[in-house]
């Protein structure tokens, strides 16, 4: 009887550690998700206050053709300037949307396929 009780002593010791060596690695994986994520939305927030800067400029350079213009080619000119500039930012803004979205989906996708997959593999 004490041999069976020693046993399941043994048996509750092994779970024990394959239970805290899961937890860690699920609390690593879900770590550095979180970084790869904050990092993200910081590059993000970088890219939305410079692009908030850019506006500013746009409609203060435009404001300032506006003002020296002195017949309707040059105020037509001016826009046209306005316009490219915000067509080409547009462009920039989806681009940049385009591969925030990525990063994301590359970290969920890691997250969910080797994270949870590893930490499954080490209660085998």
């Amino acid at each position: 009887m004490q041999n069976y009780q020693d046993e399941l002593t043994e048996a509750s010791k092994i779970i024990q550690k394959k239970i805290a060596e899961t937890e860690k690695k699920i609390g690593d994986t879900t770590l550095q998700a979180q970084n790869e994520f904050s990092k993200t939305f910081e590059e993000m927030s970088r890219a939305v206050m410079s692009r908030a800067t850019a506006e500013i400029e746009f409609g203060v350079r435009l404001t300032q053709r506006l003002s020296e213009a002195h017949s309707l080619p040059d105020v037509v000119s001016a826009y046209q300037e306005w316009l490219g500039q915000e067509m080409s930012a547009r462009s920039e803004d989806a681009r940049q949307f385009m591969t925030s979205s990525q990063k994301f989906i590359a970290a969920s996708t890691r997250l969910f396929s080797n994270g949870w997959s590893n930490v499954g593999s080490s209660a085998h």
